[in-house]
């Protein structure tokens, strides 16, 4: 096992990473930005050293600077959460050039799943369903009508390199589409410096359904069961549950081996998420894989017992999986509900400053909150606007319903605007309740009446 390794990330799930290697006995040393100079990961881990000022890209996204920050306290190896360098696999290549080790899949895995063309083609190699859509990149708007006219609206532009919500744009007639292709082409080319594009139909009503693996070195590979993640917001997820209520037994069992298909197609090592679509009809396709921890992983831990980011750990430093499929079962049900530092009334507009009073609710069996903030710590303006993720288990639906309405009624953020109030009207909402919910349901369904209210 590692003796120290370098936190490449901040807020909650630095805090998160620092908790696991102190359960195993490993040093921890915390970058920074100015900004972040009294963050709670800083004072948490053994070390910590500033890699630059405020804004992402002159720090957290230098990967000169922190692989320095890595060389200079003798880090053996480098965990990068989610998120900023996570997915970078030119980063993970330099940490490898400079013997350190990098805690997630080989370079050319992320490189491979990375590209969501080049993903498509292996996951059709590897017989796992994709979505009906073009061939390859979609290089032209001329291009882009031929696909349009053979798959057939509503359909979706998606960037290559995509991410995050970026680069993707719906398209629901003719009429849009010369405007859509432009906007979606050019948002993908600021975010990620590669404007490829491709198209896919938009499989609706659908559910948003992924299926959390583990890989090991030595080519043994397991799922952790599956997490619905269809209340969405702009693409960005808002309220995640383990396991999905709306999936039969087969239905499970067909996702699972599909995602452990995905996974050995590409040798992967470390976690990683294998994401599908699932319609109306019980049918489901391959969406994207994601090659790092994701947000979500916490509702995964409490249904399986299974802490994932101390086998991130333990695998990469080339220990086998002692997990086999068999061993994994899912008990009750758990919920997770991101707490963010915005303003749900003013379009959600981020909403950073000092938090003058702060009690995060605890006390109860199945009950967690991970965060990074403390009593009177300034939210900097520069980053993610999460400050909290409140995640419950109940031994039914209904009980981890009910402990996420108590656990949101006992959170305390004086000083900031946050969206307490609208997770918890969407939590006592009838649909959520029943279940009945997909990927639409937040923006046509829950939010026009919201505002409304």
């Amino acid at each position: 096992m590692f003796e120290k390794i370098l936190v490449a990330n901040r807020g909650e799930i630095a805090v998160r990473i620092i908790r696991a290697c102190r359960e195993l006995g490993i040093k921890t040393v915390a970058i920074f930005s100015e900004a972040d100079r009294t963050a709670l990961h800083v004072e948490m881990a053994d070390e910590a050293i500033c890699v630059g000022p405020s804004r992402a890209t002159e720090s957290y996204l230098n990967m000169q600077q922190v692989l320095s920050a890595a060389l200079v306290t003798g880090a053996e190896a480098i965990h990068p959460g989610f998120g900023f360098l996570a997915e970078n696999s030119l980063f993970a290549q330099m940490c490898e050039d400079c013997q350190i080790k990098f805690i997630g899949p080989k370079p050319k895995t992320i490189d491979a799943m990375g590209n969501k063309i080049n993903a498509r083609h292996l996951m059709i190699e590897a017989k796992v369903p994709v979505i009906p859509g073009s061939d390859g990149e979609v290089d032209t708007l001329e291009a882009a009508e031929e696909v349009a006219q053979a798959i057939g609206y509503p359909l979706m532009l998606k960037a290559a390199a995509g991410g995050g919500g970026k680069g993707i744009r719906k398209v629901f007639s003719v009429a849009d589409l010369a405007s859509q292709f432009h906007a979606a082409q050019q948002e993908a080319l600021a975010a990620f410096g590669n404007g490829q594009m491709y198209i896919e139909k938009i499989i609706y009503p659908a559910k948003h359904i992924e299926v959390q693996i583990l890989g090991d070195a030595f080519g043994h590979v397991i799922h952790l069961g599956e997490r619905d993640c269809s209340l969405q917001r702009n693409n960005q997820k808002v309220l995640e549950e383990a396991p999905s209520l709306k999936l039969s037994h087969e239905l499970r069992e067909a996702m699972g081996q599909a995602a452990l298909k995905a996974a050995k197609a590409v040798a992967y090592e470390n976690a990683g998420t294998i994401e599908f679509l699932v319609d109306s009809a019980g049918h489901f396709y391959f969406m994207e894989m994601n090659t790092r921890i994701q947000v979500e992983h916490p509702v995964t831990e409490m249904v399986t017992g299974i802490d994932i980011v101390k086998w991130q750990l333990k695998i990469a430093a080339g220990e086998a999986l002692t997990l086999k499929q068999a061993d994994i079962k899912l008990t009750g049900f758990a919920i997770e509900c991101r707490i963010n530092a915005e303003d749900p009334t003013k379009n959600f507009a981020p909403s950073p400053g000092r938090i003058t009073n702060l009690y995060l609710p605890s006390g109860g069996l199945g009950l967690r909150v991970d965060s990074g903030v403390y009593q009177n710590y300034l939210i900097p303006p520069f980053y993610d606007s999460m400050i909290a993720k409140i995640i419950v288990h109940g031994e039914t639906r209904i009980e981890a319903l009910r402990k996420m309405q108590r656990a949101l009624g006992e959170l305390v953020t004086d000083g900031v605007v946050t969206n307490q109030e609208f997770q918890l009207d969407l939590i006592t909402h009838p649909d959520i309740i029943a279940g009945n919910y997909d990927t639409g349901f937040l923006q046509e369904v829950f939010l026009p009446a919201w505002e409304h209210q």
